[in-house]
């Protein structure tokens, strides 16, 4: 057994869930550092007395996942292997009061927003000077921009309200600040995240101002690529078109969570909107600005889902004929409203429709991907696995979208722009040759 006095002081952050986390994490990890304070993110090595675990509390797997996390750590601080456990994040924000009991001997428990609490705990300081500094933890040629914190949204199935509260928009000029700082390190793509991205500025400059934030960001030397998501689509800013038609750098490119094709599911879902506001929408976006990606998720299983329902959001997906699709089966969510009504959808008949969908969008990117065959496009090289390199191009976000496997005679540097022409496609993956 290690003693605990055999290691001099070191913190390991643990980071689970979506994109948004690792972006808190990176914050965390800067500010220690800032703080001189040893620290390090998913160490590999067991050489860390303090481990910090970014939690997510979103979904069922998500949660789950968490809780086996801590109870790894916790096993961990039973053998000696660590000192200290603290739990962060969505997980430990929704259900501190819970966990505290069922989980003891973690050491002590942070919500989303308890940052500086956080850093007193690990004896640092809130450096107002590090706000816009941030140490990244992916391949630094891109990087995650989170542009806002927290959800206004009143949809029935969701409980980020829950964990993150109400919405509150960064000032451009704190953004302006990090994309520069990023861009001067060597990132050359940007990915705008929030929980609701086209409700900025709202609360800060009572108008929605995420046209002109794009503006301001796509001015910014060395960022040659910025990609949007999570756009709600009630009350989406027209503005936001016009700018990603005029800027170059900003990728032709939206990720639209739509979550359903039926008007009735819609409502129930408490989403503002109806399918066919919603056709006109998807028509309007690509009326303004021309062979834009259009990426989205949908809900199968919701309370009160019926079979012609699901029929409706399978024809909704055939003439959307989206880029991008992803599909989650309901999830029963305490304390939001669809909680209130009955989950009345068996698992297995959820998990049936979200194969049924997604085998629908398999053919759509099939066809879609096919027809890029023959043709060039500018890719980002992101990392090279047993000899062949892989990258994306604007149509394509990191770890969700499809990749491009390219071949190339020559020697490729990782974080690099190249012209490839597409010589084969799958329904997930492009093949092509560096030009």
């Amino acid at each position: 057994m290690k003693t605990k006095g055999s290691r001099q002081h070191k913190v390991n952050i643990v980071t689970l869930g979506c994109s948004k986390n690792q972006v808190d994490s990176e914050v965390l990890l800067t500010q220690l550092k800032g703080n001189r304070i040893d620290a390090t993110h998913e160490s590999k090595k067991d050489d860390a007395n303090i481990v910090v675990i970014n939690t997510c509390g979103f979904i069922d797997n998500a949660k789950q996942e968490s809780i086996d996390t801590i109870l790894r750590y916790v096993d961990a601080k039973e053998e000696g292997i660590v000192e200290k456990v603290y739990v962060t994040g969505c997980l430990s924000q929704r259900y501190k009061d819970d966990l505290e009991k069922e989980i003891p001997k973690v050491d002590a428990w942070f919500g989303t927003r308890d940052l500086s609490r956080l850093l007193k705990q690990l004896n640092a300081d809130y450096k107002q000077e590090l706000v816009g500094e941030r140490i990244l933890t992916n391949p630094g040629h891109f990087a995650y921009l989170k542009i806002s914190e927290g959800c206004d949204r009143p949809c029935s199935f969701c409980a980020i309200p829950l964990m993150r509260g109400n919405h509150i928009s960064r000032p451009q000029e704190e953004l302006v600040l990090e994309a520069k700082n990023l861009a001067r390190n060597g990132t050359k793509e940007l990915l705008l995240i929030a929980q609701d991205s086209t409700y900025y500025g709202l609360d800060l400059y009572k108008k929605r101002a995420l046209a002109e934030l794009l503006r301001k960001l796509s001015d910014v030397e060395g960022i040659e690529w910025i990609r949007l998501h999570y756009a709600f689509p009630t009350g989406f800013p027209m503005d936001v078109l016009e700018v990603m038609a005029e800027k170059k750098n900003i990728c032709k490119y939206l990720d639209i969570p739509l979550q359903h094709g039926s008007t009735e599911m819609l409502q129930m879902m408490r989403r503002g909107t109806t399918r066919e506001k919603t056709e006109v929408l998807l028509q309007t976006i690509r009326e303004k600005v021309p062979n834009i990606a259009i990426r989205t998720t949908l809900i199968a299983g919701h309370p009160g889902e019926t079979e012609k329902h699901f029929d409706e959001m399978m024809s909704f997906v055939e003439r959307s004929r989206f880029d991008r699709l992803g599909v989650f089966p309901y999830s029963h969510e305490e304390n939001t409203h669809s909680y209130s009504m009955k989950d009345d959808i068996p698992e297995k008949i959820k998990q049936d429709r979200v194969e049924r969908l997604m085998g629908l969008q398999e053919g759509i990117s099939l066809e879609l991907n096919q027809s890029k065959v023959g043709k060039v496009f500018k890719v980002l090289v992101d990392r090279k696995e047993e000899g062949i390199y892989m990258g994306r191009t604007e149509y394509d976000s990191p770890e969700v979208d499809n990749e491009v496997i390219l071949k190339s005679s020559e020697y490729v540097r990782l974080g690099d722009f190249v012209e490839a022409k597409v010589t084969n496609a799958t329904e997930f993956d492009l093949h092509a040759e560096v030009i």
